[in-house]
């Protein structure tokens, strides 16, 4: 069992192990990259530094930070994470539980530009598999993604839909692919449908009709998480009080998942933030124990 498991290893995310790490806990961080920081070519507005600093340089003197620390850091890209008195967090490779839930992982989710899909939110277009499964009980649903995010949702849909088809948008799918589901790895046109969704039309024309169609693209974020743990949030942004702390017992949220500005600054505050409330949850629940 980790104290702490904090899901991203960029500014905000690092700076929660660091000042977790310093309370004496366990401390674990885990991500699969760095986010928009690493694109970055110069950082010339953050504080101690005379000179522009790369941002892929900046994450990983902050990773080589946290590992001097005794931080452990996992590279692994985190797929689901579930609540049962301790936190679950499922990765591509591994399973590990918390007792206390750091998100830091960047941006709210990722929606593709295909006509249609804005139209149709809540009208049949979903972005959270365990949410709205209930709704498609017996009925036939899609997946948009290629990667193990969209393995993970064409999962869950699996024992409540009827049939489920995950479709690539013209990328070569990636990890574990359900062997009940269908694979379609064309291009997608638009979507359509009279008051919901009905169909998914590709590039080349062809037409497959759909009750529903469930956006997983790219990588699962905080945005994403807190949806499926049922986290209060506001146009796409985790709700937070002045400690960082969610609705949810044990779960924190720092950085740009919470909105504000999106500057270094005010993740490693907010990180700094979210590391300390974090390590007082657990020695709090440690004592109660």
């Amino acid at each position: 069992m980790i104290s702490i498991m904090i899901i991203g290893n960029g500014p905000a995310g690092i700076s929660a192990g660091i000042y977790a790490k310093r309370t004496g806990l366990d401390v674990t961080i885990i991500g699969k990259d760095s986010g928009a920081l690493q694109k970055a070519d110069k950082v010339e507005n953050y504080y101690g530094f005379s000179e522009p600093i790369k941002g892929v340089d900046l994450v990983l003197n902050g990773i080589k930070q946290a590992k001097r620390l005794g931080i452990t850091i996992i590279n692994e890209e985190v797929i689901s994470i579930e609540f049962n008195e301790d936190y679950i967090i499922k990765t591509d490779k591994n399973e590990y539980m918390a007792k206390a839930v750091v998100l830091a992982t960047g941006s709210p989710r990722q929606v593709p530009k295909i006509a249609g899909i804005k139209e149709y939110e809540g009208k049949g277009v979903s972005y959270c598999a365990v949410c709205d499964a209930f709704f498609y009980k017996g009925k036939n649903v899609a997946v948009l993604g290629c990667c193990d995010y969209a393995m993970n949702e064409a999962r869950e849909l699996l024992n409540v839909a009827n049939s489920v088809t995950i479709i690539t948008d013209g990328v070569l799918p990636k990890g574990n692919i359900p062997k009940e589901a269908k694979v379609i790895e064309k291009q997608v046109a638009r979507i359509q449908g009279d008051i919901v969704v009905q169909s998914v039309i590709f590039k080349d024309d062809s037409e497959l009709k759909i009750d529903g169609l469930f956006i997983a693209y790219g990588v699962a974020g905080s945005s994403e998480f807190a949806l499926k743990l049922g986290v209060l949030m506001e146009n796409n942004r985790i709700i937070v009080n002045e400690n960082m702390e969610t609705n949810l017992p044990g779960l924190f949220a720092a950085g740009d998942c919470i909105g504000g500005i999106y500057q270094i600054a005010k993740a490693v505050y907010d990180g700094s933030r979210a590391g300390m409330a974090s390590s007082k949850y657990v020695r709090l629940i440690s004592t109660v124990k």
